[in-house]
């Protein structure tokens, strides 16, 4: 009776799994010489998912472990890691395809007509993409970047393959096409290092000492910590202005590239504090009014 129960389970077993196997190979639709079943989706859905998940993996890895061994910024480290994953993104996609017994000629086609599209429909797509491989490749701009395009200023925290997101001092998050990195002016002030000199006017009176006010600008710049020591801050006598004397103090800074009115305001705080203690007068403009002739003739007449 025993052997019959068994005998019965591996019917049933068995009925089951030639169910699922038929319902495994049950044709969806051709491509080309290929059919494309239920069991082969199923399949290809998840290569594709480890494929784009080790993928991921793969540039995390490549950034924080590998490359971190190397002095390279986080920037340089995030595109190359970026150029990999799509790499092994592009080279997974046909080895899956091929792995699989599909019949690339008929994503041939499909690759002709997507062609056409893009000709007439999605062109700024493809355009923006393309970018996307420049930038990454160049690196006119890297994550992290502190950088001005047309009327938006901010630093670069991300670099896709279709757009950038910048961060304004606000805190608001702007998405630029990456086609306008190529085609536009693009101002980068941390491209080669992120050591950047500020030049700041400062105006006082006629009657004052310009070495007096050299002195005391540059003990000022060299008190503020967010002032670099070398290459040390220095000023320049810029002008005999309307009503004043012109100089310009000239700061380099690491700490405030991306907020060089924070630093203007600490420098002009102390400026003006030290300048009230010193006596240092700062002028205001004056103007003259010259009476005419008629003027005259007309108070006299009164």
């Amino acid at each position: 009776m025993g052997q019959n129960i068994n005998e019965v389970a591996k019917e049933k077993a068995k009925g089951v799994y030639e169910w699922l196997e038929e319902i495994m190979n049950m044709s969806l639709f051709n491509l080309g010489d290929s059919k494309l079943t239920i069991g082969l989706l199923l399949t290809l859905i998840l290569s594709f998912t480890i494929l784009f998940v080790g993928a991921e993996w793969i540039r995390k890895l490549i950034i924080n472990k590998i490359l971190s061994r190397y002095r390279l910024d986080i920037g340089t480290r995030k595109s190359i890691g970026t150029m990999v994953k799509y790499f092994l993104i592009l080279a997974g996609i046909f080895s899956i395809l091929q792995t699989n017994g599909l019949d690339l000629s008929a994503f041939g086609i499909l690759a002709g007509a997507v062609g056409v599209g893009i000709g007439f429909g999605l062109q700024n797509i493809t355009n923006n993409f393309i970018s996307g491989l420049i930038i990454l490749f160049e690196q006119p701009i890297k994550e992290g970047d502190r950088i001005e395009v047309g009327d938006v200023s901010g630093d670069v925290i991300k670099i896709s393959a279709r757009s950038t997101m910048i961060v304004t001092n606000d805190n608001i998050s702007i998405i630029v096409p990456n086609s306008q990195f190529i085609d536009s002016q693009v101002i980068n002030w941390s491209h080669n290092d992120r050591n950047i000199r500020f030049n700041f006017p400062v105006g006082v009176s006629y009657k004052e000492d310009p070495q007096k006010i050299k002195k005391i600008l540059l003990e000022i710049a060299k008190n503020n910590s967010g002032v670099l020591n070398l290459p040390e801050p220095d000023v320049l006598f810029d002008e005999f202005g309307d009503s004043s004397l012109n100089f310009s103090l000239r700061v380099w800074t690491s700490e405030y590239i991306n907020r060089p009115k924070v630093l203007k305001s600490q420098l002009y705080y102390e400026i003006f504090q030290k300048f009230k203690e010193e006596g240092v007068e700062i002028p205001f403009p004056q103007r003259d009014l010259n009476l005419g002739s008629g003027f005259e003739k007309l108070i006299n007449k009164v």
